[in-house]
C-alpha cells in the first residue's frame, strides 16, 4: 500500500499507461484454480493484446485451450511443471513456454507463489506458413547482445525472428545510466514488465520514474524512452506485436 493515501503512481491514458503494484486487484480466471490471476492490459484500455500475471496458492493448477490465441509464458519466481501440445514442461525462474493456438495446456505442480507472466495475442496466421511450434527455454542460454553497438544496453530475444512470426518478447537489460540511443516512435505496439531495478521512463509527453514491478503499455506511435538509475542495473521483458501488415492493425 502506499504510505500517502490516495497517491499512485499509476497513470492510465488513451495513448500509454504504468500500472504499479499497489494498484494490482486479483481476479478469477476460468481454468486457473487456486490462483490469484492480475490482468494488466487488456482491450478494455485500447490494447490489442492481453498481458496478465498469476500468482499460484497451495495446489494450484491452470488449464485449458489457446483456441484462437498465442500464449508466451514466462516464470518470474519459483517453479512449475505441466503439458502443452503433447510435451512435457518444467520450468524455473527465467525459463519460458510459447504455446502455439489450438493447443491445450496445463500448468501445476507449483511451489506455493511462483508467478508467471503471461502475454496473449490472437495469432494472425501468415499465408503458407507451417503451423507454429511450442518452444520452451531459459533467459540464461539466451545471450544478451549489444542494442545498436552499446555494450551497456544488451538485448535478449526470446523468440525466433522468423516471419511466421507475428509475436516477439525480448528482454532488455541496461547498465546505470545506459539508455535507449532515442526517442522510439513506430507502428508496434508494447507490454512491458520491469524486473529489476529503476528508472525513468518517456512515454509520450510524460517522464516517469519506474522501479520493479511496474507494467506498462504503449500504443503504436508512443513515443517512448529509457535510462537506468541507480547504482543496479535495470531490466524489462516486454512484448511486441510483428511481421504483419499495418493495414490489418
Amino acid at each position: 500500500m502506499s504510505e500517502l493515501f490516495g497517491f499512485t503512481r499509476t497513470v492510465v491514458t488513451s495513448r500509454y499507461a504504468l500500472l504499479t503494484p499497489d494498484g494490482f486487484v486479483p481476479s478469477n480466471l476460468p481454468g486457473w484454480k487456486q490462483c490469484k490471476v492480475v490482468v494488466n492490459i487488456s482491450p478494455a484500455m485500447g490494447a490489442k493484446f492481453v498481458q496478465w500475471q498469476v500468482t499460484f496458492d497451495k495446489d494450484g493448477v491452470g488449464e485449458g485451450n489457446t483456441g484462437s490465441s498465442e500464449y508466451f509464458v514466462y516464470v518470474l519466481a519459483g517453479n512449475c511443471a505441466g503439458k502443452t501440445g503433447g510435451k512435457k514442461i518444467s520450468l524455473d525462474a527465467g525459463g519460458f513456454v510459447f504455446i502455439p493456438p489450438k493447443t491445450a495446456f496445463i500448468f501445476g505442480n507449483a511451489a506455493e507463489g511462483t508467478r508467471l507472466l503471461i502475454f496473449q495475442k490472437v495469432f494472425e496466421p501468415l499465408a503458407g506458413a507451417k503451423n507454429l511450434p511450442v518452444i520452451t527455454g531459459h533467459e540464461k542460454t539466451v545471450p544478451g547482445q549489444p542494442f545498436l553497438g552499446n555494450e551497456n544496453a544488451r538485448l535478449q530475444v526470446l523468440l525466433p525472428d522468423r516471419p511466421e512470426f507475428d509475436m516477439a518478447v525480448n528482454i532488455f537489460t541496461y547498465q546505470p545510466g545506459a539508455t535507449l540511443p532515442f526517442v522510439e516512435s513506430h507502428v508496434m505496439e508494447h507490454g512491458l514488465l520491469m524486473l529489476q531495478g529503476q528508472g525513468i521512463y518517456r512515454l509520450d509527453t510524460g517522464w516517469h520514474p519506474v522501479k520493479t514491478g511496474d507494467v506498462i503499455w504503449m500504443a503504436p506511435f508512443c513515443p517512448q524512452w529509457f535510462v537506468a538509475m541507480g547504482k543496479t542495473p535495470a531490466s524489462y521483458i516486454y512484448y511486441k506485436d510483428v511481421n504483419r501488415s499495418p493495414l490489418a492493425k
